[in-house]
């Protein structure tokens, strides 16, 4: 099985949001990468994941809000838009927040979900991942994914392991 076709059967998306939702962005040249678990899975060995997290350029944001709310239901977070359609367990999460506006510069295509798509770089995923597992304000369910995370991209480029602070360092298991 592709793992496109596994990914859609797995997130039960029936609507095409994934696609169609890349779609609007190339129609409406939005440059974006993702970032989050599917950006480590093009680095690490892939883990399934129900969720797309992408970085939008930051004077694109309120273009992309006012035409996703068009085609699907987006709900505003401080930090973040929350993509959805009904018939998909698909998430699709657009970060908000300007740190991750210059992740779009160091972006290249890398296959994710059997699809081409741009991804922030290694060190780009790595930092998002490290500005997450320190939010205290993000669920601790989501802080021991972040972690896991971190830990992933670690096994396989641990070249990156001084750009972790010591305070994740210690949580991480070796």
């Amino acid at each position: 099985m592709h793992a496109f076709t596994f990914w859609k059967t797995i997130t039960r998306d029936h609507s095409n949001l994934l696609e169609n939702l890349i779609e609007l962005l190339k129609k409406h040249e939005i440059r974006f990468c993702v970032i989050g678990g599917q950006a480590v899975n093009a680095y690490a060995e892939p883990l399934v994941n129900l969720d797309l997290s992408l970085a939008i350029a930051v004077d694109q944001i309120d273009k992309v809000e006012a035409l996703f709310e068009k085609h699907f239901v987006v709900k505003r977070f401080p930090h973040s838009l929350n993509v959805t359609v009904p018939d998909s367990d698909v998430r699709v999460q657009i970060q908000t927040d300007e740190r991750y506006g210059s992740f779009l510069e160091r972006a290249s295509p890398r296959s994710i979900l059997g699809m081409e798509l741009p991804v922030a770089s290694v060190e780009d995923v790595l930092q998002g991942k490290i500005w997450a597992a320190l939010d205290s304000e993000r669920r601790g369910s989501k802080r021991q994914k972040d972690l896991a995370d971190i830990a992933r991209i670690l096994e396989n480029y641990p070249q990156y392991r001084s750009h972790v602070p010591r305070e994740i360092l210690d949580r991480l298991l070796d």
